[in-house]
């Protein structure tokens, strides 16, 4: 059965998609900087251009949209640099599930996951290996431009979110060869790492210039607040993304398989299940947003420039994840999964 044959809830969305203006300038020139990593085909006569995508399948991912949908807000430049790393997270998974994933290489995958943890030092000026595929073509290259002065306190953070990114990838790739679906109990905390959700507080600060207050930063309302953040995005993806993961590329490391092993009930139950888990987490974002952080920035005694910096965070982080709803929904790459999304 898959999740076409079942009839779904509705997942919910609370806010409305936003779209950065500055869209067609990143349609323009959306393809270039995947050709020059050797992303894409037309590089066949060299040996270490293993391209990744077509032009075709490139444009039908529609990265430029998922971009401007999600970070409304973004200059030009922040656009254009957000649009490099959503390219190259997409590359990373592609190339993996293509080079690894498929063939069940969890030897192979082992040796390129440690290739690449080697371009993730956090050291300014640190020395990196000559990349020798895409994927380490497109991580150099980022480590060179993602952390201008503005964002220098984000680099060991966010490549630290990187790591578990890719060391994911083998932990989900060890699961499906084992046939080990994990448990509801771990798998929200590990699908924040799979999803590399933990960079998307970066891409807000980003788009908006804010940041969260640092009285604040690391109380349990703003923890539970990030947690519900991140928990939508990879859950959501789940569903979305089903029918690609478990009947093409066998995976299970997906909500949907996890839910229905962990509770012990059929697929039939097991989708609505997921859903309704879904719009809890976005719910509980929500409610944290609503009722609980502005009790928290009342007692911490913020001023009214760190308050008003805080609402623009918090604007951006609803954007970021309306966006993402958006492109999940319209986006060819999830076309497969026909499920019933509510605005």
């Amino acid at each position: 059965m898959t999740v076409r044959a079942v009839e779904l809830p509705q997942l919910w969305m609370p806010y409305p998609l936003r779209v950065n203006p500055y869209l067609p300038a990143l349609r323009e020139e959306s393809e270039s900087w995947a050709r020059a990593m050797g992303m894409l085909d037309g590089d066949a006569g060299s040996p270490d251009r293993r391209a990744i995508w077509t032009r075709a399948r490139f444009h039908a991912m529609t990265v430029d949209q998922l971009t401007a949908w999600t970070l409304p807000d973004a200059s030009l430049d922040g656009l254009r640099l957000n649009h490099r790393f959503n390219i190259w997270a997409l590359a990373w998974d592609d190339y993996f599930a293509s080079a690894f994933k498929q063939t069940g290489d969890l030897p192979g995958a082992r040796v390129f996951t440690a290739r690449l943890r080697a371009f993730l030092r956090p050291e300014p000026g640190a020395r990196l290996p000559e990349p020798t595929n895409a994927v380490e073509r497109g991580i150099a290259d980022l480590q060179r431009h993602l952390f201008p002065p503005h964002l220098a306190h984000w680099r060991e953070e966010f490549n630290r979110a990187l790591e578990r990114y890719v060391d994911a990838g083998v932990e989900e790739l060890a699961n499906s060869r084992n046939g080990r679906i994990p448990h509801l109990i771990d798998y929200a905390p590990f699908r924040r790492e799979s999803f590399a959700a933990y960079t998307a507080p970066y891409s807000v600060e980003l788009a908006t210039g804010a940041r969260i207050p640092e009285q604040i930063r690391h109380t349990r309302t703003v923890h539970a607040l990030l947690d519900a953040f991140m928990d939508f995005m990879g859950l959501a993806n789940d569903i979305a993304s089903y029918e690609r993961e478990v009947h093409e590329e066998h995976d299970v490391n997906n909500l949907v398989l996890v839910v229905g092993t962990s509770l012990g009930i059929s697929l039939h139950d097991a989708v609505p299940a997921a859903l309704h888990l879904v719009n809890a987490r976005l719910r509980d974002f929500e409610h944290l947003r609503q009722e609980e952080l502005p009790l928290l920035v009342r007692r911490s005694g913020l001023h009214d420039d760190e308050r008003a910096e805080l609402e623009v965070w918090l604007e951006g982080a609803c954007g970021f994840l309306s966006g993402i709803h958006a492109w999940y929904t319209g986006a060819p790459r999830y076309a497969a999964t026909n499920v019933s999304f509510r605005p």
